[in-house]
């Protein structure tokens, strides 16, 4: 816009200029006498040049309408990379529920007349929400490779736009592309970024855009073998009216793999890998509990790449343990400049973690370290002995104690207590706040509090947490005076070796066995 105004500005004074020196060949009062035929040629071809590129100016699309004539170059651009995947259910290993749910879509295409006969219709939708990483995009090229159809992919932010109309105009593009070539699956990842919840307030792009899908999704030709799959992180952030039957028809949570599921997503992960013999996939899918295929993907891949490091031929136990400590813990700091004393609280810390641990009996414990870690300057590595999906209120508050267990040894054996503790009580705080307000599990009773009702409530609640985390510990305080001959070893076994394993750790409790059984 300034740039046509300074054009238009210009092309003025120029205009003025060439009347001035014409005048002046009739008016000899005017002093132009001086400039010749040859310059009076000149400045009317400059002035002629600069009217005619105002008018091109003028006549030149810009920002949004070239933002919009550009769209169909760019699907076209698309339709090269969005050819019909060779992906199939046999490359997503694990998540066999889901991919029996989604049998029944992939028989419809592939056999739609039976189902027509009976007058049953294709589900319009299917939208995953779930964990990140977890194969939602991986499901939704299966499902496209095993129906034989046009896969066509589109991201949430994609549709956003700042000026009004492009965002509705992709979506149209898109769904027009499907229809010419049916049967097609369109994928539309982090579908929030497009379809959270309208309000009465807003009128904004993002609120057209989702009008304008919400109608392609209802105006299908139920001839046309389309299926919209979503994927979101977010599903409460979605708009009711995207969620009702006849668009999203199948809503299907992919979690976090168990721990058949995980033994069989490393094994997928590990194929194209040369495995030494010590590698055991089921004993390394319990320790990768809580991981998602993700994860999964990235220990297979760092335990290839430390192998490839220490020059190796094949991949060993050791390599997977450090690739796994390498994804839980962060990177091993090489020569960190820990002072003496530091290294001696966070080793009786780390041992006061496993030893009030060890007396209530939750998780294995599977290794103790204090080489420092990204931020942490030492860990406990634990893992539960199998998959729990209920916790009882006794395993949440022995939770909070292991956590509190690091701050108590501390304070018995400094008389202090330093910020090392800081992401413990984090998570001490967050389980008994959900203990409050999410699990009933307080004296405040049965009741769940919603986050907006928790500020009516804020002191009635701090003061139950508080009672939670005071007694709990009190008790880890009684554990670790009565422990700690153990924790004193533990603490010189790391000082002295910086790592102690699972081996190990068990010889020095068998030594104490009395002691533990008594805190017990």
């Amino acid at each position: 816009m300034l740039k046509k105004k300074i054009i238009f500005l210009l092309f003025i004074i120029n205009l003025i200029f060439t009347s001035l020196m014409i005048s002046s060949r009739f008016f000899p009062a005017l002093s132009f006498k001086a400039l010749n035929t040859g310059d009076i040629f000149f400045i009317t071809l400059v002035t002629i040049g600069l009217f005619i590129y105002y008018i091109k100016l003028d006549n030149n699309p810009q920002l949004v309408p070239a933002a919009i004539s550009t769209e169909k170059k760019k699907n076209e651009e698309k339709s090269k990379e969005n050819n019909k995947p060779d992906i199939s259910f046999d490359d997503v290993a694990g998540l066999d529920e889901i991919k029996e749910e989604l049998q029944e879509i992939i028989d419809f295409i592939n056999h739609s007349e039976k189902y027509l006969k009976m007058g049953a219709t294709i589900p319009k939708g299917v939208l995953f929400h779930g964990p990140p990483g977890t194969g939602k995009t991986l499901l939704a090229k299966a499902v496209a490779g095993e129906t034989n159809s046009t896969f066509l992919y589109s991201s949430g932010s994609e549709f956003v736009e700042k000026y009004v109309g492009v965002g509705a105009k992709r979506i149209r593009n898109l769904f027009e592309k499907a229809k010419k070539e049916a049967p097609s699956i369109i994928f539309i990842d982090e579908i929030d970024a497009i379809g959270s919840k309208r309000n009465s307030d807003s009128n904004n792009e993002k609120d057209q855009t989702l009008n304008q899908l919400l109608v392609e999704m209802d105006g299908f030709n139920k001839n046309n073998t389309i299926i919209v799959i979503g994927a979101t992180n977010r599903l409460d952030l979605l708009d009711e009216a995207l969620l009702r039957p006849g668009r999203f028809d199948r809503h299907m949570y992919v979690g976090n793999p168990n721990v058949k599921a995980r033994e069989e997503i490393l094994k997928v992960h590990t194929k194209n890998k040369p495995l030494d013999s010590s590698i055991d996939i089921k004993d390394i899918a319990k320790k990768t509990h809580g991981f998602s295929g993700a994860q999964l993907a990235n220990i297979a891949n760092e335990a290839a790449i430390i192998a490839v490091r220490k020059e190796k031929s094949k991949i060993d136990i050791n390599d997977f343990n450090s690739a796994i400590e390498r994804c839980i813990a962060g990177l091993e700091l090489k020569n960190p400049s820990v002072l003496l004393k530091e290294k001696n609280i966070v080793a009786h810390h780390e041992a006061g973690h496993a030893t009030v641990g060890k007396v209530l009996n939750v998780e294995m414990i599977q290794k103790i370290s204090i080489v420092p870690r990204g931020q942490a300057l030492g860990y406990v590595l634990k893992f539960p002995d199998e998959d729990r999906y209920l916790q009882t209120k006794e395993e949440l508050l022995s939770k909070i104690k292991v956590f509190l267990g690091g701050r108590a040894a501390e304070q018995v054996f400094f008389n202090e207590v330093t910020t090392g503790a800081k992401d413990d009580i984090k998570k001490v705080t967050q389980i008994a706040k959900e203990m409050v307000c999410s699990y009933g599990m307080s004296a405040l009773g049965n009741i769940s509090i919603n986050d907006q009702y928790i500020q009516y409530s804020i002191d009635k609640i701090e003061n139950e947490i508080k009672k939670i985390v005071d007694t709990c510990y009190e008790e880890v305080l009684i554990i670790i005076k009565e422990n700690q001959a153990v924790i004193s070893e533990i603490a010189d076994y790391l000082l002295e070796h910086e790592v102690i394993e699972k081996e190990e750790l068990d010889l020095i409790f068998e030594k104490y066995k009395f002691p533990l059984e008594t805190a017990n």
